[in-house]
């Protein structure tokens, strides 16, 4: 049996249109989507950089993928993967503060 995603962040490069409000929305209604967190950290005059976190109990990476294409975004990264019963929130480790400084 295969464990379970229950939450991914990923990295991505999207139009101003669809807005933030209508991906979420797409993407939170998804199959196995509990939730969705988009926020924008970089815009440019055609794109926007957004970090999205979604979380579920059976996340389908290939579903969320092709709901991002076709709102015409592009996957740069998938930045952070959980999988099992419970969601593991990271812990801080000195690794840290030479990585993010």
């Amino acid at each position: 049996m295969v464990a379970r995603i229950r939450r991914i962040v990923l990295d991505v490069l999207k139009p101003h249109d669809p807005t933030i409000i209508e991906l979420s929305q797409r993407l939170a209604d998804l199959p196995g989507v509990d939730g969705v967190n988009i926020m924008i950290y970089e815009v440019d005059r055609k794109v926007e950089n957004a970090k999205i976190t979604i979380e579920g109990n059976d996340l389908q990476y290939d579903i969320i993928q092709q709901t991002v294409e076709d709102s015409g975004g592009t996957i740069h990264s998938i930045d952070e993967a959980v999988a099992g019963q419970v969601l593991i929130d990271d812990s801080p480790t000195p690794q840290d503060a030479t990585m993010f400084g």
